[in-house]
């Protein structure tokens, strides 16, 4: 019967909503009643005592020994919440192997488990009726301020909407099954959080510790049938985005977005956007109709939520505008020079990201007069309309994301034929304030105050404008070189754009941010010191982040667990650019000892990134034990070594690189405004593998992606040689190649290598490796005149090693 009260109390509430937005005084925001309780909730009269009572959610089961259960008070006829206090204990087995690693890895334990004396649990699940089904009444109450805890920590803490997300289900007629559970545990934390939310596009079930010493994810993977036979994963799917935005010379933003929706679930009633919080929500309406949202201050939990006029089925489209506006998101730096702080949340987008999403975006901007506007899609006109510059921007194809980037722009332009392309180089003619103070401070105009010791020094040239060109050639040419080798990208369009901030680059479609320090000239960072350790960083910026016009936004990645294909992929892609303009063929080993050694290092907490996990934890791999830098020094370096790797078992000396070019050009062409999986990337190169990687004999390559992808493998390898003649003359080559640090199953296909008397270094072939062991052979040279200088394996770095 629940379901059917539910259901009708639903249907009573959306009736409620009018036709016309001047009759509705609830629009507005967090004025809905129902998510008014739910923000209020408190505990109710009913308790229940338990004895050996096991509550098993998912992966993760809770075995209430003995103690009471004091539920909250019902919301439109539901119980979502429960208060457990006594002796408890709480038991995670993941599913995936690489999960109970790294609960391994953390806690030091085959198993993990953890007591617990009290637990807060808030739900739309069936856990009232099991819980209530499994004890019997209780005549004592329970500690109301655990439930307050719970409450403040997500609202000031974690700054997370707990009640908006459980609105979204107490107001469907079709409610997905929500649980969170707030453990205090004894042994490991106190502030422990395990979660379910079929909602989430992927990894819906997790495990976090929320302490300030010690916080951070600690197991998360997918939600199993036996838990959520319906379907799960994202609520909706945004179809295209209008937005009209006004940025004044602050950099104040004002807004007005209308989203076109598509439900992926029945029963959708309340719709979740990401928006970054300072940006303040005016109005929402739909068909013309004022709806309610939600949205919290901007310092705590200030998601923003809209309630539908009435929940939508599976497929059914709606459009809601929303009109928004605020300071941060755009910060004014000085000298005509504006940053964008919001990325991806300067407007109502998916909560899950660019993360294998696309949409349609007709954008248009008014800027300051004199400015000059760089946008995602294309420009389709411009104009001066009352002292701001107004340009309309259109998307070629649908987009992981929308971006931009403004200021007093120097400009300059190329247009290719092969690719047919135009690309624009943006640096801007005056400097920020921080490159001025910090040019004072050379001066001796003004204390360091903090700043770098460079007093006296007499820095070269700042201005940006100067090596804008050398950023447009190095565009250039890394997009007919990835052309080249992936196949066209979805676009045609592609600008450059100094940003104010030094120390990272992005890339959004058609849009790509440069450190403004890439732009200054090398004496300049040499003496701020910007120089030492880079390990080749302002040689590849630019070309890291053209390649995210392939990988990440013409072809996406599925979840969080295949991100490691865009940071990596697009870190092998910088490799092949080094390659192209390095005369000295050793800039490129140097590249490929630089990834290595930025994998094998120890960072701060001691743990290098190899021994964490595998690649497709990506940055879930981050907590405060292993070290929030982690999935960076993992993801990038050995997302690239997998590709490298792949390319050098496919390499041929007769056809050069066209095995690994016919293998990349498929996999974009096939998903090719699509997300992809690792498992689709591992199909397409099994589809084109050579007949030398079919190293099992079954035509998959699950012996390599086990090794590298899913498993944390790290070989060593040595060889010892000899060059001695034969009775004709001619160099025999005797060596033996060993293999070690791996189990018995471990396989590889590895180099070998001569250095001539020339000094030309050659790939004299492959030796196929099994286990720890070694390869021992004599090979006539037949035809060489002076003997080799020496015998190399893996000279090119063409396997992972340790060595």
């Amino acid at each position: 019967m629940a379901p059917r009260i539910l259901f009708a109390a639903t249907i009573l509430l959306a009736s409620c909503f009018p036709l016309y937005a001047a009759d509705n005084p609830s629009a507005g925001p967090n004025s809905d009643p129902t998510y008014q309780q739910l923000r209020n909730l408190t505990l109710g009269s009913e308790a229940v005592s338990v004895s050996n009572l096991d509550l098993k959610r998912d992966a993760g089961t809770f075995h209430l020994r003995s103690g009471t259960v004091c539920f909250v008070a019902p919301v439109q006829g539901k119980v979502t919440g429960a208060v457990f206090t006594g002796d408890g204990n709480f038991v995670l087995d993941p599913p995936l192997e690489s999960e109970r690693k790294s609960l391994k890895l953390l806690t030091k334990e085959n198993e993990f488990s953890e007591n617990f004396s009290q637990v807060v649990l808030r739900f739309t699940d069936s856990t009232y009726d099991d819980i209530k089904k499994g004890g019997n009444a209780a005549s004592g109450g329970c500690d109301a301020g655990s439930l307050k805890d719970t409450q403040n920590t997500t609202r000031h803490k974690l700054k997370f909407n707990l009640e908006s997300r459980i609105l979204q289900e107490v107001l469907s007629p079709e409610p997905r099954r929500l649980f969170v559970a707030f453990i205090h545990g004894k042994r490991y934390s106190g502030k422990e959080l395990y979660q379910i939310d079929p909602d989430s596009a992927s990894e819906q079930v997790s495990f976090m510790t929320y302490d300030e010493n010690k916080s951070g994810n600690w197991a998360s993977f997918n939600i199993s049938a036996d838990h959520s036979p319906g379907p799960v994963g994202r609520p909706y799917h945004i179809e295209h985005q209008q937005i009209d935005a006004t940025f004044e010379k602050s950099g104040k933003l004002r807004g007005k977005a209308t989203t076109d929706l598509i439900a992926q679930r029945n029963g959708l009633r309340v719709v979740g956007f990401d928006l970054f919080r300072p940006l303040r929500v005016q109005s929402v309406t739909a068909n013309g109709q004022a709806l309610s949202f939600v949205q919290e201050d901007k310092n705590e939990d200030g998601d923003f939520a809209v309630i539908l006029p009435k929940a939508l089925a599976q497929g059914e489209k709606i459009s809601v505008t929303t009109t928004y506006e605020g300071k941060d998101a755009v910060t004014n730096e000085g000298g005509g020079n504006y940053f964008p702080v919001a990325r991806d949340d300067w407007y109502p987008n998916d909560p899950d990201g660019a993360m294998g999403e696309y949409a349609l975006y007709d954008m248009t901007f008014h800027i300051p007069k004199g400015m000059k506007m760089a946008a995602t899609g294309v420009l389709v006109s411009e104009s001066n309309e009352g002292g701001q510059n107004v340009t309309v921007w259109k998307s070629e194809s649908p987009q992981t994301v929308a971006g931009f980037s403004f200021g007093r722009f120097k400009a300059e332009e190329a247009k290719l034929t092969k690719p047919e392309y135009l690309i624009q180089s943006y640096a801007n003619d005056e400097s920020p304030d921080w490159v001025k103070a910090l040019q004072q401070v050379a001066n001796g105009d003004l204390p360091t105050q903090g700043s770098p010791n460079i007093t006296g020094l007499t820095l070269g040239s700042m201005s940006t404008t100067s090596l804008n060109k050398k950023a447009l050639a190095e565009g250039e040419m890394a997009l007919q070189l990835y052309t080249d080798y992936f196949g066209p990208s979805l676009f045609k369009h592609l600008q450059l754009t100094q940003q104010t901030a030094c120390n990272f680059g992005q890339s959004w479609p058609e849009l790509v941010w440069i450190p403004i320090c890439y732009y200054f000239d090398t004496t300049v960072r040499h003496q701020l010191g910007l120089d030492h350790a880079d390990r080749g960083y302002w040689k590849v910026v630019t070309a890291h982040e053209v390649a995210h016009q392939w990988w990440g936004h013409t072809v996406g990645f599925a979840s969080g667990r295949d991100q490691w294909m865009s940071e990596g992929f697009s870190d092998m892609s910088a490799s092949l650019y080094i390659s192209m303009i390095e005369k000295n063929p050793k800039k490129f080993i140097q590249f490929w000892n630089d990834e290595r050694e930025t994998l094998l290092e120890r960072n701060a907490q001691g743990f290098r990134a190899i021994d964490v996990g595998p690649l497709t934890m990506g940055y879930r791999a981050n907590n405060s034990r292993t070290g929030f830098d982690v999935t960076e020094r993992l993801i990038y370096p050995k997302g690239a070594y997998v590709l490298h790797m792949i390319r050098m078992m496919m390499w041929d000396r007769q056809t050069g690189d066209q095995n690994f070019k016919a293998a990349m050009q498929d996999f974009v062409k096939t998903y090719s405004g699509k997300a992809a999986t690792t498992e689709d990337f591992k199909a397409m190169i099994e589809k084109h593998m050579t007949e030398e990687m079919d190293m099992e004999g079954n035509h998959r390559l699950d012996w390599f992606f086990n090794e590298y992808v899913y498993g944390t493998a790290l070989p060593s390898y040595k060889i010892d040689s000899t060059f001695d003649r034969d009775a004709s003359g001619d160099v025999v080559f005797g060596f033996k190649v060993t293999q070690s640090g791996v189990d018995d199953k471990f396989r590889m296909i590895v180099p070998i290598y001569l250095e001539l008397a020339d000094g030309r270094t050659i790939n004299l072939g492959r030796a196929h490796l099994v286990g720890n062991s070694s390869v021992e052979q004599k090979v006539p040279l037949k035809g060489l005149k002076d003997t080799p200088k020496r015998a190399l394996v893996n000279y090119h770095d063409d396997v992972l090693a340790s060595n």
